[in-house]
């Protein structure tokens, strides 16, 4: 097979449209996967008898192991090729969505979520890492939009779809579906996306690979439980001292290294570190309103899985209007008036939102949620694309699997501090007087079990305590995610560099960065 070259591709290629689809497809299923499980929990804890400990390490072995992987991934797809590696990741996703509806015992069901988080830490950053070889400038803008909207269109389908199989098969089919979506995903890339590569890239550092999985992997667990143990709690200390160590570990070795696996001297570009930070910054808001809202919609407006993600698709269409919208904004305006705009428009949204009380109906949420949707898509998708723009052609794949990752540890770290902040709220603001110790707990736990101890109680005081502790709780995440988008809004005014118009037309001028003497031979 011959491997094109970025000139080979942009300008010439009209597979690339193709190809573009190709890589939406890939990334649905990734999208899709990360929602829909969370709707098949309590039926699995059921039919398998799961404990509360368990059902946690259903979630969080793919988010666990996607994160720790994704670095290691843009490496091999650099020397190896990035089809061949994306197609490697689909092929183990969908063997992982095999074993995991076939499992009937939680530990092959965990094993077989990791194994998932293997194939989506291939598919994720190797998915963006072709884009500069596939779209000049011009173009790559648009094809972030689509990539980033194929992402995100599959959060909101999860729920749908796996609450209409829940009610029509057993529960095995939520991993089930996976396996004709990632098969159309693999026939997509081996007839319509070329190879990429770059053969002089450093070979893979077994030790180096071992230090980032096993510090992130450490990392992400200490966020995750963090929440429900206590930040202060010393097992969590301890990982996250073990984490520092680990990850202090990796980058002493990459600094010495002649060849490293990290390189971390794509953090000393300052369009690639700046566009980072932003989009890792909009995923931290952006996760904290997915934590809170399906909650809300479900406990508190009674709505079941299936409404719920029909009901989350106004922010669906406020991304989708950015996506094709932030082209000719990026040529008007330049990256840095796009990038602050969204953010603004995505404060004004959580703000917004966080003026939500018990008695408002659906209307209202719906109205700041497309806001939310439009900020979120003029923000993130022109850093994104200004990030990939900065990074040299050869080191494609290792810097985009650097981006994701830090933009994965930015999701996790706002689910659980926001989480927390939700969690402590809405139990100090309960009232559970007069309930007995055990009813007491389970209500203070979470407002769906709430609900449940004032359904069986018959008690119609717990459950509007409930609301209102729940909306409050709410309302505070909301304004405190505002407020940090718009913190994030005035750092991108004041630290991007805005070179107008003709951003739309090189690299370079995407992020404000004068071509290098080793980018010109590029």
């Amino acid at each position: 097979m011959v491997t094109l070259t970025q000139k080979d591709v942009v300008g010439r290629d009209p597979r690339r449209w193709w190809a573009l689809g190709a890589l939406v497809a890939s990334m649905l299923v990734l999208g899709f996967d990360m929602t829909i499980l969370n709707v098949a929990l309590p039926t699995m804890a059921r039919a398998l008898d799961a404990s509360t400990g368990e059902q946690q390490w259903m979630a969080d072995a793919y988010v666990v192991v996607f994160a720790a992987l994704m670095l290691p991934a843009g490496l091999l797809g650099d020397r190896f090729g990035r089809r061949r590696m994306l197609i490697t990741g689909l092929g183990v996703f969908l063997a992982g969505s095999v074993v995991g509806a076939l499992a009937d015992d939680v530990t092959p069901l965990i094993l077989a979520r990791a194994l998932m988080g293997v194939g989506g830490a291939l598919v994720m950053p190797l998915a963006m890492a072709v884009l500069p070889s596939l779209f000049g400038p011009e173009e790559r803008t648009k094809a972030v939009g689509a990539v980033s909207a194929a992402s995100a269109l599959g959060l909101p389908l999860g729920p749908i779809v796996g609450g209409w199989l829940l009610d029509h098969f057993w529960w095995g089919s939520v991993f089930l579906v996976n396996v004709p979506m990632a098969a159309i995903g693999i026939a997509a890339c081996v007839f319509l996306l070329p190879e990429t590569r770059d053969p002089a890239s450093p070979r893979v550092d077994v030790v180096s690979t071992a230090l980032t999985a096993a510090g992130l992997s450490i990392l992400i667990y200490a966020i995750i439980e963090a929440p429900g143990r206590g930040w202060g709690d010393p097992l969590i200390l301890g990982l996250f001292a073990a984490s520092l160590v680990l990850i202090a570990g990796l980058v002493v070795r990459e600094r010495r290294s002649p060849r490293p696996m990290l390189d971390l001297s794509l953090l000393t570009r300052r369009g690639f570190l700046l566009n980072t930070l932003a989009a890792t910054l909009v995923m931290f808001v952006l996760s904290g309103l997915m934590f809170v809202l399906p909650q809300y919609l479900q406990a508190v407006l009674g709505h079941d899985a299936f409404a719920t993600g029909v009901r989350m698709l106004p922010m669906m269409g406020g991304l989708l209007i950015a996506s094709r919208g932030a082209q000719p904004l990026l040529a008007r305006f330049g990256a840095r008036g796009v990038i602050s705009g969204g953010l603004v428009t995505l404060a004004f949204a959580a703000v917004l939102g966080s003026r939500t009380t018990v008695d408002d109906g659906y209307g209202f949420t719906a109205l700041w949620l497309s806001i939310a949707g439009l900020g979120f898509g003029f923000a993130v998708v022109p850093a994104m694309s200004a990030a990939l723009g900065a990074l040299p052609r050869d080191r494609a794949g290792s810097g985009s699997g650097l981006l994701m990752t830090v933009r994965q540890v930015g999701s996790a770290i706002g689910i659980a501090l926001l989480g927390s902040l939700l969690a402590s709220t809405y139990g100090d603001r309960l009232d559970t007087s007069g309930l007995p110790h055990a009813a007491a707990a389970t209500a203070a736990d979470s407002v769906v079990g709430a609900h449940v101890v004032a359904a069986r109680l018959g008690d119609h005081a717990l459950a509007a305590s409930a609301n209102a502790s729940y909306v409050h709780g709410m309302d505070l995440v909301l304004l405190v995610s505002g407020i940090a988008a718009l913190v994030t809004a005035l750092l991108a005014a004041a630290l991007l560099s805005n070179p107008g118009p003709a951003a739309a037309h090189t690299p370079e001028e995407d992020t404000g960065m004068a071509p290098t003497t080793a980018d010109a031979r590029q």
